[in-house]
């Protein structure tokens, strides 16, 4: 098969995207843009601006994203063999174009008066204007150029202006890397945001320092110097790659989070993808902030249960995809490098939209996979989980959501297709507290993992959402505390 086969069966939704960079601070921001560049195909590109941060309060480097970009200019071709025509990579001038500079100031300096509009600022405001679509900001360093941008909108047009643009941003943060993350959730609660939020510095502590240090949840051997030398830092691009100094790529969460590959739904934070997991802070969402979540995982007998895991969970498939995209960037011929399967489940071909399906509790759902099919000839495996951690952010406890056991109906390939029993009214659509039947009960969360037998071994997914429904209103149970049955026994 060829890359064309896959352009008439991937159906998938490119997320606007404007990146804010310290690069230059150390090397993990060049590390993220070289892989940032390698998904470019994904996404459409609205800005590159390079910022400030407390690390680098005084400067920014732009010229280092040319530095990348000129590296990227001799290998876009070759990266173009290996993408469907309808989702081509960018060419190299059109994002040298985006290359801006923020503020040369730290944090809220730059809200002072005397303190002129950059360029980087006015590109924001620019491409918010552009279109009435979502626009995703991610912060790899400081947050001024946003504060800039909201400070003179706000000024400058009318409160339903301000309400109409804001209600379009949408803002992943690498924690607070300068005092306007806090500015900005005071003045703009209403905007969604993403953010670790901890004592001042303290990035250990937050979901993204999944991927910059990981630990026994996950194989480290994926992120050592030797993995690096081995799979990224090949050719043209890959040679822009630098060694790590203190840490690896600690932005790439930011934009791992928007990849279309079945996973993730990045208007849902809760539901997790390879950029983690984040729940509301304030379950009203007048404050539109998403903060640090757990996952539990299990890696060699070992239990896992920390926001890093949000992370860990996946690392082993992104790492394998950066290394294969990475590969494309080598070679011209289609055949001399992998790429992921094409996952469709009951029809459903969107690879940027989960499945959603809405079931009667007690009802049996069937899953069918079988059309899907990988673009090399590789073989595949198909692997099914229940995905409880966005049930449990909807307020439903852990021990309160029940066992579902998957059953492979397929008698050729394990897992192809697989029907699962939704749990009766009285384990799915019930108040807790009251006991009282809901017409509409939990959703559940189930997860196929697709994975390809090239080298590296390729992972694409289908996430099925089940809303469980309960129109007879079925299942009334004694009001809480006098119920037993949620204590684990």
């Amino acid at each position: 098969m060829t890359g064309r086969t896959i352009s008439r069966d991937v159906i998938k939704t490119k997320p606007r995207v404007f990146v804010t960079s310290d690069i230059g601070n150390e090397p993990d921001d060049s590390e993220s843009l070289v892989r940032y560049l390698l998904y470019s195909n994904e996404f459409r590109t609205e800005g590159l601006v390079a910022c400030t941060s407390t690390h680098q309060r005084t400067s920014t480097r732009p010229d280092l994203m040319h530095v990348t970009l000129r590296a990227y200019a001799q290998v876009v071709k070759t990266l173009n063999a290996h993408t469907p025509p309808e989702y081509p990579y960018p060419d190299a001038k059109s994002l040298f174009n985006l290359v801006k500079t923020g503020p040369p100031v730290y944090g809220r300096e730059a809200l002072k008066q005397d303190t002129p509009l950059a360029e980087g600022t006015k590109l924001l405001i620019n491409a918010l204007d552009a279109s009435d679509e979502p626009l995703w900001v991610l912060c790899w360093g400081g947050s001024n150029v946003i504060a800039q941008a909201l400070q003179h909108v706000k000024q400058s047009r009318s409160k339903d202006k301000v309400d109409e643009l804001t209600s379009k941003l949408r803002i992943y943060m690498i924690s607070d890397q300068d005092d306007t993350g806090p500015w900005i959730r005071l003045h703009f609660p209403h905007i969604f945001l993403i953010c670790s939020v901890h004592g001042w510095g303290q990035y250990r502590t937050s979901t993204w320092w999944g991927i910059t240090c990981p630990e026994n949840g996950v194989d480290k051997s994926l992120f050592s110097l030797d993995w690096l030398k081995e799979n990224i830092q090949l050719g043209p691009l890959g040679r822009t790659y630098p060694d790590p100094a203190w840490q690896i790529e600690g932005d790439t969460p930011s934009f791992l989070y928007l990849i279309p590959n079945g996973l993730g739904s990045p208007e849902n934070p809760s539901w997790g993808s390879w950029g983690g997991r984040y729940d509301p802070v304030d379950p009203t969402f007048q404050v539109n902030h998403y903060a640090d979540t757990v996952d539990t995982i299990y890696r060699k007998g070992q239990k896992h249960c920390s926001n890093f895991a949000t992370v860990w969970r996946w690392a082993e498939a992104f790492q394998n995809d950066f290394a294969a995209r990475m590969q494309w960037s080598l070679h011209s011929d289609f055949a001399q490098a992998n790429h992921a399967p094409v996952v469709i489940v009951n029809g459903h071909r969107d690879i940027s939209a989960s499945l959603y399906l809405e079931v009667e509790a007690g009802q049996l759902v069937s899953l069918d996979a079988s059309e899907s099919y990988d673009p090399d000839g590789d073989n595949l495996r198909y692997n099914w989980f229940h995905y409880k951690e966005p049930t449990m952010a909807e307020g439903v406890w852990d021990v309160l959501i029940p066992v579902m056991d998957i059953v492979n109906v397929d008698s050729v390939i394990n897992g192809r297709r697989v029907e699962i029993m939704m749990p009766p009214a009285e384990k799915s659509a019930v108040d807790f507290k009251t006991g009282k039947p809901q017409k509409k009960g939990h959703t559940y969360h189930f997860i196929l993992e697709v994975t390809d037998d090239g080298t590296p071994a390729l992972t694409v997914y289908k996430r099925v959402v089940i809303q469980i429904l309960n129109k007879e209103l079925r299942g009334a149970q004694p009001p809480w505390p006098l119920r037993a049955d949620w204590e684990p026994k």
